[in-house]
């Protein structure tokens, strides 16, 4: 039976935190289709692995932290904050420097031992306002 808990543990903390792609081949089934927040739906491993070396080009240190984790059959739900500092384009946006937090949540299916959907919803709203030039005079 796929752990699907197990999966999206190692999504986080393998494939994303610790940039792992000997993990991404483990974790992601061959077709996995992803919705991320700061682009488009894509489909493929390599297609994620490119999102997300996008976003680390953006943030080299670029976080996400499971704060609550909703596991029934083989779907998953997730409370996540994301977090890092913002060194090169992210989202469109230009490097400032600064540092962000936001939260989001993600939803995931599973199948065969791996992860086959993943839909993510993050607060771009406050990332966006985080690292907005504001004039602080």
């Amino acid at each position: 039976m796929t752990d699907v808990r197990h999966l999206v543990e190692q999504f986080y903390e393998r494939c994303w935190n610790a940039w792992d792609d000997d993990a991404v081949d483990e974790v992601l089934a061959e077709d996995f289709t992803f919705r991320g927040s700061l682009s488009g739906e894509m489909t493929g491993r390599d297609a994620w692995r490119g999102y997300r070396d996008e976003v680390r080009a953006g943030a080299e240190d670029y976080h996400n932290e499971i704060l609550a984790l909703v596991v029934e059959g083989t779907r998953a739900a997730a409370r996540l904050r994301y977090s890092g500092h913002h060194s090169g384009m992210l989202g469109g946006m230009e490097p400032t420097g600064r540092s962000f937090a936001y939260d989001g949540a993600a939803f995931f299916t599973a199948a065969d031992d791996r992860l086959t959907n993943a839909w993510v919803l993050g607060d771009v709203i406050s990332l966006r306002e985080q690292l907005a030039d504001h004039d602080r005079g």
